[in-house]
């Protein structure tokens, strides 16, 4: 549905983004991860043919964004960080006004208006002035004003920024409800509207992308073994042999002991799972096991790694 070819960005000397690459599929909901400034704006700004790029190539739902502009406007639904809001206006009035200039006819322009209020909760607030709803109710209105033409794709910069935490999470569930239905891409900076919202992330950081996968996968593949704690009793003598002999340990920690039950970690080889081998190993060989934690790293982790050591690089 989106193919971004080798895209650039310049600003004079300042290098806004610098060949950036990837593709959406179709229905899929894709995030733009990065610190402020990284470059997620531009992106999407060139992708909906709100300014041209300095060098590359992208097309949306097949056309060409800079031989085709007009046909890739009428393909994309565009909510910028600061939705453009006429707040005098009423919501329907609005609504209507932004879906005659995108073109939708006469004859559709009733569906579309309570299909697009219904998909952003917005079914009751048609009469009401824009500048009498609150911050989170008019981000529905940002949100429909972009959904108003039925567009095949949607790009929405920062969807829940200055949102407070159930408005974050009304949007949220709405935006993955129109996965599917629309492809998505949407920016944030915030870690935990990636993993809740997204299928596939992109971290982008200082214009250039440094990791594309699921949230899931990121944090699988960057994160090493596990660090696996242990509480439990037995004989502290035969402890370090006994789990250091279990395949899959890597390192076991210094031994904590405390009335009488031992405190231990150990780490695993990457990519390996010996929760279950370490817990049948300690029970066989007589010890009481009270409890076994995985700690694994996190997103924030991740990407806290990944954008730090491209900053310092």
């Amino acid at each position: 549905m989106i193919q971004v070819e080798n895209l650039t960005k310049r600003y004079g000397r300042y290098t806004a983004i610098n060949d950036v690459s990837f593709e959406v599929e179709k229905g899929e909901i894709l995030g733009l991860l990065g610190p402020n400034g990284a470059g997620k704006t531009t992106t999407m700004r060139v992708l909906a043919g709100f300014f041209p790029a300095s060098e590359g190539r992208a097309r949306v739902a097949g056309y060409d964004v800079f031989e085709e502009p007009l046909e890739v406007k009428r393909r994309v639904g565009y909510l910028p960080e600061n939705p453009p809001l006429y707040t005098e206006m009423t919501v329907d009035s609005f609504l209507s006004f932004v879906a005659r200039i995108k073109g939708v006819p006469r004859s559709d322009l009733g569906e579309r208006l309570e299909y697009s209020k219904e998909c952003c909760g917005l079914s009751d607030n048609g009469g009401r002035l824009i500048k009498h709803l609150s911050k989170g109710y008019r981000q529905r209105v940002g949100l429909a004003q972009a959904l108003i033409h039925n567009p095949e794709v949607l790009i929405l910069d920062e969807p829940t920024i200055g949102l407070d935490p159930n408005q974050i999470s009304e949007v949220r569930e709405l935006i993955k409800s129109l996965g599917g239905d629309h492809t998505i891409i949407l920016s944030t900076h915030i870690l935990p509207e990636v993993s809740m919202t997204c299928g596939r992330v992109i971290i982008i950081n200082e214009g250039e992308i440094v990791a594309v996968d699921t949230p899931e996968n990121l944090t699988r593949q960057l994160s090493g073994g596990q660090r696996i704690e242990l509480e439990l009793a037995g004989r502290v003598d035969q402890l370090p042999t006994l789990l250091g002999g279990v395949s899959g340990v890597q390192t076991v920690g210094s031994l904590e002991e405390t009335n009488g039950r031992i405190r231990v970690w150990v780490e695993s080889v990457p990519g390996t799972e010996i929760r279950h081998l370490l817990a049948r190993t300690l029970v066989e060989s007589g010890f009481e096991l009270y409890q076994i934690h995985a700690e694994g790293r996190t997103l924030e982790e991740v990407f806290k790694e990944l954008t730090t050591k491209e900053a310092a690089a």
